[in-house]
């Protein structure tokens, strides 16, 4: 089962448990993809670009939280936060911190890169082979503190 059906599945059972925010979440996301679909004129994603959309959405959750927290409002923050949660579950399983360091000390070996200036190209390969399961953020810091 793709993803994209496994999201249609899981807005149907939110529907019928009567769930409403994780019903929103869902719908939202939905209407996300839908929005690539047309953009890339195809019937539907796949599973790597499905991945992509859910960790933009992610993002934008995260950063919605993080000015309602600074405005001081925090049950706008809370709802935000409890959406990435439901938006997570679609996610594959996060590489661990030492899979991660292992992965990206082999690309910088793979690679030959000796300096910050070939960061760019290390953290491009790093996060094909993650395949959405390191942040972009993570992979970035890691990169800039294993390079001399």
């Amino acid at each position: 089962m793709s993803l994209q059906d496994r999201i249609s599945q899981e807005i149907k059972a939110a529907m019928l448990a009567k769930e409403v925010a994780r019903l929103s979440t869902l719908r939202l996301l939905k209407s996300a993809l839908g929005y690539v679909q047309i953009e890339k004129k195809t019937d539907s994603l796949p599973d790597t670009e499905v991945i992509a959309v859910i960790q933009r959405e992610i993002k934008k959750r995260r950063d919605s939280a993080e000015q309602y927290q600074g405005a001081g409002r925090a049950e706008q923050a809370a709802f935000e936060l409890a959406e990435v949660v439901v938006l997570e579950g679609f996610l594959p399983k996060a590489l661990s911190p030492e899979e991660l360091e292992a992965m990206v000390r082999a690309t910088i070996a793979e690679l030959g890169a000796t300096s910050k200036k070939e960061m760019g190209p290390v953290i491009k390969a790093v996060q094909a082979k993650a395949a959405g399961r390191a942040d972009g953020k993570t992979v970035s810091t890691l990169v800039g503190k294993l390079l001399p």
